[in-house]
């Protein structure tokens, strides 16, 4: 199989123009001018990048939307928590096959899934996403008895080289400094949500601010931040990826260094529920593994990529006040190689080179402003969107093709989901 573009884009090497990947084997073969390796399916006035890979993900909250949009973040938290206890597993699944559909339609090749019940592990099998789902858990180290290992054993016949597993303490205001000890001895890729808000910060630090509400179902105070004390008892590894680090400091990102944890930097979320800017440069400075992530409809409105990648860039620029603070290169960079490395995948995806597996994103600029190129780069994060993306292969398979799939059904079952979420009454989970 050979894909041709006006450009390819391979991160790690000059853009080519005229460009070409050949793909055998669900690998790529070589990447080269298209007048060398042949055009095979020609794609006019496009682009021809590394899939994207979604850092930071919960494709089980695709049909979450607005949920408690406005409330401060430990309100908005418990409106989710009492929403998600009024559906059942079926429509879990129902939910993340919609999520894994929209990713596969955004460009997105890859995702570091934080999951609720484990359906994101069937929904990628299903519809042929990569994954590390991480299974999510919460309190004190029970929950790897009661909740961790019936998760695991249900989405075992669902795992496999491409859909891997792992673990995700939520986060050290909903997660015992035991648990996250645990968690770490099982060896296995981690993800948890670190330095996300305000409100994180004042109820770990002092036990004050909205969190204070809700003491008796938390884990009490740390006296210190999350980050600090992670790593002071050790807990800090470079299998860890903690999404989001809105409100590090100087010496907690000299101690993420230390420890090379990778971090999921996810600009959309973090403005919408008002949480702040997260320091990217400072992040990237310190030498951390930084990737992008969307996190969720839930607190960032889709799993747009190229929506996420703008809000990158345009955080950075305004953080800085400089227009070269993250140019389209490194921002496509970020979402491609840089998650990769975040997620401890860089050896197989993030880069279109000879060898790794053949997840490629085509997009088009076809009738925009941004031709005749100028910078390929700049066009796809700027000028992008998912109605752009015309292919989306996964190990060479095509898993989207615009206006070919087609996800009726998929859609219908998560809508009738979404109804359920909004009822009044709860219902019995499943």
């Amino acid at each position: 199989m050979i894909v041709s573009a006006d450009w390819v884009l391979p991160i790690e090497g000059e853009p080519i123009a005229d460009g070409a990947v050949v793909v055998e084997d669900g690998r790529i073969a070589a990447v080269g001018p298209a007048a060398e390796l042949g055009e095979g399916e020609r794609f006019e006035d496009s682009v021809v990048v590394p899939g994207f890979v979604n850092a930071h993900s919960h494709l089980e909250y695709a049909v979450y939307a607005g949920f408690g949009d406005g409330l401060d973040f430990a309100e908005w938290i418990l409106v989710h928590i009492e929403r998600k206890a009024r559906i059942g597993w079926e429509e879990h699944v129902a939910n993340a096959r919609a999520g894994a559909a929209e990713c596969l339609r955004s460009g997105i090749t890859t995702v570091g899934d934080a999951s609720f019940s484990g359906a994101a592990a069937v929904a990628c099998a299903e519809l042929g996403l990569r994954a590390l789902v991480y299974l999510e858990v919460f309190g004190g180290p029970e929950q790897l008895a009661t909740r961790f290992e019936p998760a695991r054993k249900r989405i075992t016949p669902f795992l496999s080289d491409r859909v891997r597993l792992g673990i995700s303490p939520h986060a050290p205001y909903s997660v015992t400094p035991e648990l996250y000890a645990a968690c770490l001895e099982l060896g296995l890729p981690v993800a948890t949500h670190l330095a996300e808000s305000e409100d994180e910060h004042r109820w770990l630090t002092s036990g004050t601010g909205p969190w204070e509400r809700f003491a008796d179902a938390l884990p009490p105070p740390l006296g210190t931040t999350g980050i600090r004390h992670l790593a002071a008892r050790g807990t800090l590894s470079p299998r860890v990826t903690a999404a989001h680090c809105v409100t590090v400091d100087d010496d907690e990102l000299a101690l993420l260094a230390a420890s090379d944890v990778a971090v999921a930097h996810c600009p959309r979320s973090n403005a919408l529920l008002g949480c702040g800017v997260a320091p990217l440069a400072a992040l990237r400075g310190a030498g951390l593994r930084v990737g992008l992530g969307t996190d969720s409809p839930a607190s960032a409105v889709s799993f747009d990529m190229f929506d996420e990648l703008r809000a990158a860039v345009l955080g950075e620029r305004a953080r800085a006040r400089r227009a070269d603070a993250l140019t389209g290169a490194e921002a496509l960079e970020l979402a491609t190689l840089g998650s990769a490395r975040a997620l401890g995948l860089d050896g197989e995806v993030g880069s279109l080179i000879p060898g790794k597996r053949a997840d490629l994103t085509v997009v088009s600029l076809a009738g925009s402003t941004w031709l005749p190129w100028e910078d390929a780069a700049t066009a796809v994060v700027l000028g992008g969107s998912p109605d752009r993306v015309r292919l989306t292969l996964v190990d060479g398979e095509a898993r989207y093709r615009h206006g070919d799939t087609q996800w009726h059904a998929l859609t219908a079952a998560a809508r009738d989901a979404r109804r359920r979420l909004l009822a009044p009454a709860a219902s019995t989970p499943r």
